[in-house]
């Protein structure tokens, strides 16, 4: 679009989404919600001040690039570039905005698939940067349009279901209880706000959020997830999942941090026994220090790799951090991350 490109030569657009950590992931799928609505399913995340970074540039006429840390960079004829590619999802924005003469560049302050939604938060931010370049202020600044014009494409290109809740707190930023609809002419999802922003450094001095030093491979999990509930096998076990995710939403509203701790645990070990896979041996070992320090542990995401996250009383989790930090050590790349908790979500410049 050239109207596009010759914005662009007046300045660049930038936009940033937040990364999450996240508990009851999956239920945020059509398939899981709709059969379990009488449990009220929910999905709970808190956004993370790691940010997706993306800004716009003028490039060659009748090109789309993008470069993004962790993937070669890559640039075709909008009109044949590729959706199944690393970068593919991008590309599929671009498309959506005919987004011809541009760079994109992407910047991740979380480490690359580390299982914290980067993937989605590039995608919402990437829609809110091109809305603001194209003019289309409206979509730019509405929060709900972007996150359903993101998921949208997503879902697409994906060609399998993909849940909501990586592009809500994305774009919302928080803490929140997502809940999903009972009917299909409900709204797509509602948000309640279970931590207000006075009281984020309290939560945060309850957090550990590890990076095991490994990418994560989760779309053979939540298939397996998705197989399983189908055929029925595990119909019942969904059933627990969902009622532990509302008692975990029940217990970090009160600030009931032990009552957390259990409750998360008890869905871990759930989840653990249809797929035990969704740790590897670091993050076995994390979750097991958790435990004997009394806190909860869960992996962000469907698991297979990224990271693990830790909430429990604050003198539990002072103990469990140098621990943490210790078995982090022995494996190149693995670390804590910094825990802050962006109230902000989207934001446009």
């Amino acid at each position: 679009m050239k109207d596009l490109k010759k914005r662009l030569e007046s300045g660049p657009v930038k936009a940033s989404a937040a990364c999450r950590i996240d508990c009851g992931g999956t239920l945020d799928l059509k398939t899981f919600y709709y059969p379990l609505r009488h449990l009220c399913p929910c999905t709970f995340n808190i956004a993370l001040r790691l940010k997706t970074r993306v800004t716009l540039f003028p490039y060659r006429s009748g090109l789309i690039k993008i470069s993004s840390r962790g993937f070669p960079s890559e640039e075709y004829p909008l009109n044949s570039a590729p959706f199944d590619s690393p970068l593919g999802l991008m590309f599929a924005i671009g498309a959506y905005f005919r987004a011809e003469g541009v760079h994109i560049e992407i910047v991740s302050e979380s480490p690359p698939r580390s299982a914290l939604g980067g993937s989605s938060a590039a995608a919402v931010a990437l829609v809110g940067a091109l809305s603001r370049a194209s003019g289309d202020e409206n979509l730019g600044m509405e929060k709900k349009k972007t996150v359903l014009l993101a998921h949208a494409i997503e879902e697409g290109v994906a060609g399998v279901p993909c849940g909501l809740q990586d592009q809500l707190a994305a774009a919302y930023g928080g803490v929140h209880a997502w809940y999903w609809p009972s009917h299909p002419t409900d709204p797509p999802f509602e948000g309640s706000e279970i931590v207000a922003e006075q009281d984020y450094q309290e939560l945060e001095q309850r957090l550990l959020v590890a990076y095991c030093g490994v990418p994560h491979e989760s779309r053979n999990i939540n298939t397996k997830w998705v197989r399983q509930f189908v055929t029925g096998s595990q119909r019942s076990t969904w059933v627990e999942i969902a009622k532990t995710t509302n008692d975990f939403v029940d217990a970090v509203r009160a600030g009931n941090w032990a009552g957390a701790a259990i409750a998360m645990n008890r869905e871990v070990e759930i989840r653990r026994r249809m797929t035990p896979e969704v740790f590897d041996e670091v993050g076995d070992i994390l979750v097991k220090t958790a435990l004997i320090h009394s806190c909860g542990a869960r992996f962000t995401g469907a698991g297979g790799g990224g990271c693990i996250w830790a909430i429990g009383d604050g003198e539990n989790i002072q103990k469990l951090r140098p621990v943490w930090n210790e078995i982090l050590s022995q494996r190149k790349g693995a670390m804590l991350l910094d825990v802050k908790i962006d109230q902000e979500g989207l934001e446009i410049t």
